[in-house]
């Protein structure tokens, strides 16, 4: 039986290993654990089914739907979700035809007031005011699509960022409590989670200190020591606040960070913000490293509340450490 490993895996399909990790933990994909093999790897099936899912992702159908087609034995009911997504596709089709008409109603008044030397001011029409108000859309790009790669195209056109898509914002430097593991079942990030909630609960973290911030990074991504990737998770704390093990107390520098809000699972909004960061023309990157990493990192948003949150209710800042850019 042939094996691929976790980071084989996400060079050759262009996808984080941190997206591969929560397909496999919300069930879509399964990977096989060898006795004398720390590595995840994946069999020619579970390869065959992210390539499906990679598919449906780009056609845009949502993680809870492709769960269903995955699951589902009648035609009928991969049908009916096909068909809602076409539904939402035609009404979009349908509201991008009334911004063609009302751009094109622009043209022709501005082309008359120009002949008849009138300054025509268009947002005061209140004829075409109405019609505006009555879109729900954005503008998306819904050229039909025949081909894998001009779906990946398709794809990262739709999901480039602009400036108003990602905020610039300032972490002060802290002190945290910091919970950290590598390579351990079910997974760092859950061990991690369960050590800052039990450090929450025998501290009464969120009576005493309400303004506790959470912050987790991948440390490293990549397997160590043969024992697997590795997941550090820092919960902001008063400076003269005693930690015991197996937290460490430690000093958060901050900084300025690139940031983009995400529901839970959309990790590949990571390649869409660096990329931003990449084309700024205002900030670079600043690679001062945090416990060994490149100090990217995920603040979980409103943590006191995840407990009664799930999937998509859960927030999370995608943040990335920047400086601006030196003058020339």
């Amino acid at each position: 039986m042939n094996l691929t490993t976790i980071s084989e895996i996400s060079k050759k399909l262009s996808i984080s290993t941190r997206t591969l990790r929560y397909y496999e933990q919300i069930g879509l994909i399964e990977s096989i654990k060898k006795d004398d093999y720390a590595y995840r790897t994946y069999d020619e099936a579970a390869v065959i089914r992210l390539q499906q899912i990679l598919v449906l992702r780009k056609l845009h159908i949502s993680l809870k739907q492709i769960a269903l087609i995955i699951k589902s034995e009648e035609a009928t009911e991969v049908i009916d979700i096909f068909r809602q997504n076409l539904a939402e596709v035609d009404d979009e089709i349908t509201a991008l035809s009334t911004i063609r008409e009302i751009i094109n109603s622009f043209i022709s008044r501005l082309k008359e007031s120009i002949h008849q030397d009138i300054k025509l001011n268009l947002l005061d029409d209140p004829t075409l005011l109405e019609a505006v108000d009555a879109l729900t859309v954005q503008r998306t790009p819904l050229k039909e699509e025949k081909t894998t790669a001009d779906l990946e195209q398709a794809s990262k056109k739709l999901n480039k960022l602009t400036n108003r898509d990602v905020r610039i914002i300032y972490l002060p430097p802290s002190t945290v409590a910091s919970a950290y593991a590598v390579g351990k079942e079910p997974g760092p990030e859950l061990v991690t989670a369960d050590m800052v909630d039990r450090f929450i609960k025998s501290t009464d973290l969120k009576n005493i200190y309400p303004a506790s911030r959470h912050f987790g990074f991948n440390n490293p991504d990549e397997p160590v020591h043969g024992e697997g990737h590795g997941y550090e998770r820092y919960i902001t704390i008063p400076d003269d606040m005693v930690v015991t093990l197996p937290l460490v107390k430690k000093h958060f520098v901050g900084g300025i960070y690139a940031a983009r809000t995400i529901p839970m699972g959309a990790w590949d909004e990571w390649f869409a913000l660096h990329e931003w960061v990449c084309n700024s023309e205002r900030y670079d990157f600043r690679w001062e490293t945090i416990d060994g990493t490149c100090g990217w990192i995920e603040e979980h948003l409103n943590y006191w509340d995840w407990n009664r949150s799930t999937g998509d209710n859960r927030q999370i800042d995608l943040m990335i450490p920047i400086k601006i850019k030196e003058e020339k």
